[in-house]
């Protein structure tokens, strides 16, 4: 690795929330996390997927449509001036309403002065038990994008899209220097023996994307009980050799503000130079969904 001592601090902040059943309730305790984490030192704040609300998405149900808001919104109409006070970079998680029946799990971010930067939607939705996310949400159309901000490049991903490289791939190669994932995972009921090992896998994909790509991994996720989940927390943030620099509890609300190093980016991408040697000429076939025998 190079010895280059100079250092680049971005303090991020991980607003990590036990969600009950009112939204405005929701919404005032994500703005007194926010605050807390400004009060830190944090420059780029995050909330967790789908913040305003408890996981819906555990049942099929039109009315749940109504938890639904526009942009602007009452997110971005309180999250907005908030940002500019606090002179922060704020990621916003919501349940957009972008017309009348066309749903996003959406996420904007907040540069300092109060104005949208960036705008990304959910690429990836699940359709599972506890996981119907595919009843309230159409399929992102903003692509993978690096957000230019005040306090850098960010990119913005949201759960399920964790589990695949090439969003991770694709994000990074567009500048990003932060991953941030908001997220809801957790624990269901009938999954128990399996947990441990879902819990440290969705870890392990997490981490490979800051080693894969030499980027900063902002995780944040949920925690408490709601319905037949339990919400595991454990928000973190990993450097881009993969190392864990802080982890919140997997009990409890906690409010996580770390410093993150982006003189690493270039050091780490100098001794492990993945991106340079990658074959680009050779990965075609990345289109396709899958790939039988014979390679058709």
């Amino acid at each position: 690795m190079s010895t280059n001592t100079k250092t680049e601090i971005v303090k991020v902040g991980l607003v990590q929330m036990a969600c009950g059943q009112n939204p405005d309730d929701n919404l005032r305790e994500a703005v007194q996390g926010i605050r807390r984490a400004a009060e830190k030192g944090a420059q780029i704040v995050c909330l967790q997927e789908l913040y305003r609300s408890q996981y819906f998405c555990q049942v099929e149900d039109a009315d749940r449509f109504r938890l639904a808001e526009p942009i602007p919104g009452p997110s971005t109409k309180a999250l907005g001036p908030l940002a500019k006070e606090l002179s922060i970079v704020l990621i916003v998680p919501l349940f957009e309403k972008r017309s009348a029946g066309l749903y996003h799990n959406s996420a904007i971010v907040f540069d300092t002065d109060g104005s949208v930067a960036g705008h990304y939607r959910k690429m990836h939705i699940p359709d599972d038990p506890g996981f119907y996310e595919k009843f309230y949400f159409a399929p992102g159309d903003n692509g993978f994008q690096a957000i230019d901000t005040r306090y850098g490049k960010i990119g913005v991903l949201i759960c399920w899209d964790q589990w695949f490289p090439e969003g991770a791939r694709l994000t990074a190669l567009s500048g990003a220097q932060f991953l941030f994932y908001p997220t809801a995972i957790g624990f269901q009921d009938f999954d128990a023996e399996v947990a441990p090992k879902q819990a440290n896998a969705w870890e392990t994909i997490q981490k490979s994307h800051s080693i894969a790509n030499g980027v900063f991994t902002v995780a944040v996720n949920r925690v408490g009980r709601e319905h037949n989940i339990q919400f595991w927390g454990r928000s973190f943030v990993c450097d881009p050799l993969g190392e864990v620099l802080a982890q919140a509890s997997d009990e409890c609300p906690e409010v996580l503000v770390v410093d993150c190093d982006l003189a690493l980016i270039e050091e780490t991408r100098q001794g492990w130079p993945f991106l340079r040697d990658r074959r680009v000429d050779a990965y075609q076939n990345l289109t396709r969904l899958y790939l039988d025998s014979n390679g058709r």
